[in-house]
């Protein structure tokens, strides 16, 4: 995990789907009101699947920090927004 101001990434490489879940959830939990934006890196050809977990679980209002799910900068990055900057 690595910290920008306003932005966590988290790298799910190498975790098992329930261990990234887990994981996700943690820092989401965590962040403080000055962080926008949690950038999940889960690789694109074996991170499939843990894309589509993070999206089921972080979308259509599950969570109430999550404001939002967005595709991040190349297709093995999913970004969380918390809120607006």
């Amino acid at each position: 995990m690595s910290v920008s101001p306003g932005i966590i990434e988290v790298d799910l490489h190498g975790l098992r789907v329930e261990e990234a879940i887990k994981k996700v959830k943690s820092e989401v939990n965590k962040a403080s009101k000055s962080v926008y934006i949690i950038k999940i890196i889960h690789g694109y050809h074996g991170g499939t699947r843990i894309k589509e977990a993070i999206e089921d679980e972080f979308s259509y209002g599950r969570s109430s920090k999550v404001k939002s799910i967005r595709p991040g900068w190349n297709p093995g990055v999913t970004e969380l927004v918390l809120r607006d900057i």
